[in-house]
């Protein structure tokens, strides 16, 4: 088997906030990476009874991007349901360039709160967690979505790696 997507793991430890920025920013290339070559059908084709797709895990990612930095840091609208339905219409071109302007917002509501330690502008269940909470959530989110891509793409071609 190929392994052509192989790339290490960051090394920052400059602070508590870069480190935590680069294993999330980490994360979010490993899942951009499993759809780098693939046709449109692959992207949406359906390899497991769940029904997930590489294309699904694109789109719920940025929408859990939305919510978690845009919603809950930055104070912005709830994008709602975070579900893996692509939305009929959108290509898959249009849902990868969702998933990196997603990415840049959400990266901007990081730099604008800038304390690991500011809590949420808006409460999770009630409670305002901090900006550190919700990283550590979205980088686990979205490395286990990475290792779901990673067994898709398995399946697909034969391309493993992170």
């Amino acid at each position: 088997m190929a392994e052509t997507q192989r790339k290490p793991v960051p090394r920052n430890d400059d602070g508590e906030l870069d480190t935590a920025t680069a294993f999330l920013s980490f994360a979010r290339e490993c899942v951009l990476k499993k759809t780098d070559g693939l046709t449109e059908e692959q992207l949406r084709r359906v390899m497991v009874a769940s029904g997930t797709s590489l294309l699904g895990l694109v789109h719920h990612l940025t929408l859990a991007e939305q919510v978690w930095f845009g919603h809950h840091i930055a104070g912005g609208p709830d994008p709602g349901n975070v579900g893996m339905d692509v939305p009929a219409g959108r290509t898959a071109a249009e849902v990868l360039a969702g998933y990196r302007a997603a990415i840049e917002a959400s990266d901007a509501a990081i730099r604008a709160a800038g304390d690991p330690g500011k809590p949420a502008a808006v409460a999770i269940d009630g409670r305002c967690h901090t900006l550190r909470w919700v990283l550590a959530h979205m980088t686990s989110e979205t490395a286990r979505h990475a290792g779901h891509a990673d067994i898709l793409r398995e399946q697909l071609d034969g391309v493993t790696g992170r």
